[in-house]
């Protein structure tokens, strides 16, 4: 169970252009309710900035970042490659993904999730002994853990609206590391609708999608609120806030949350 203090770890909007001044604008803004940052790697399947060279801007601008990585859109090799320069700009927190299907083009089926942390191991045990050793974290939905993911370090869960569902999960699992619960930030009636005909496992209640038809901002209030329960619950070390645009409104809430 959770011991420590409780995380919030935001998800940024990568840059899809050579440009990180939106995403050094996000981190500005959220740094004052953000344990760490998490950087997106070729989100939805649209090319974005190494996250890996995102996640040292948000270093040299004092924050802890952790890099995505998926197993989609690269070989062995490439993964070795990005461990290399890793840790060469002293990155060492990591979350592995599997990654969604490209919309065009076919997927590399090199690696899994299970054989990145297996990789990752290896190279960080290969390391200088004075090295940080790897953090490592690995996403899960509402169901049972595979053994192997004993392996990660941290775990994230998926997005879900139900406080229910979260502890009723929580309670069948026994994970020895922190565990992040998912909370995203509906920012629109379209948007909650396409989420739920895209991945009906995170499709959003009706009741809500009506809320924020009649007002703009209300999916900024369920986020908030549902993270306030995770954090009364202690079930939880924390959450994987995913604020998409709404970032500026969702830390202003919370900087004036106790």
């Amino acid at each position: 169970m959770p011991t420590g203090s409780f995380e919030i770890i935001c998800e940024v909007e990568p840059a899809t252009r050579p440009d990180v001044m939106h995403v050094r604008h996000q981190i500005g803004v959220m740094s004052g309710i953000a344990s760490a940052f998490l950087i997106p790697d070729n989100h939805i399947g649209r090319a974005t900035v190494s996250s890996i060279a995102v996640a040292h801007e948000v270093a040299l601008m004092g924050g802890r970042a952790i890099a995505c990585l998926n197993a989609r859109d690269r070989n062995v090799l490439g993964f070795r490659r990005d461990l290399l320069t890793a840790a060469a700009y002293g990155v060492d927190e990591f979350l592995f993904v599997y990654g969604d299907r490209p919309e065009t083009g076919a997927r590399s089926d090199d690696l899994t999730v299970k054989s990145m942390i297996a990789e990752a191991r290896r190279f960080s045990e290969g390391r200088d002994p004075s090295s940080r050793p790897f953090r490592l974290g690995v996403a899960s939905g509402l169901r049972p853990l595979p053994s192997w993911k004993f392996d990660a370090d941290f775990l994230l869960t998926q997005v879900t609206f139900s406080i229910e569902a979260l502890l009723a999960w929580r309670a069948s699992v026994d994970f020895p590391g922190p565990i992040y619960a998912g909370v995203l930030v509906i920012a629109s009636a379209p948007m909650a609708r396409k989420l739920s005909n895209d991945i009906p496992q995170l499709a959003v209640p009706e009741p809500i999608i009506a809320l924020i038809e009649s007002d703009r901002n209300a999916g900024v209030e369920i986020a908030c609120d549902l993270i306030n329960e995770i954090r009364e619950s202690g079930a939880f070390d924390g959450v994987h806030l995913i604020p998409v645009s709404r970032y500026r409104q969702v830390a202003a809430r919370l900087e004036t949350r106790p």
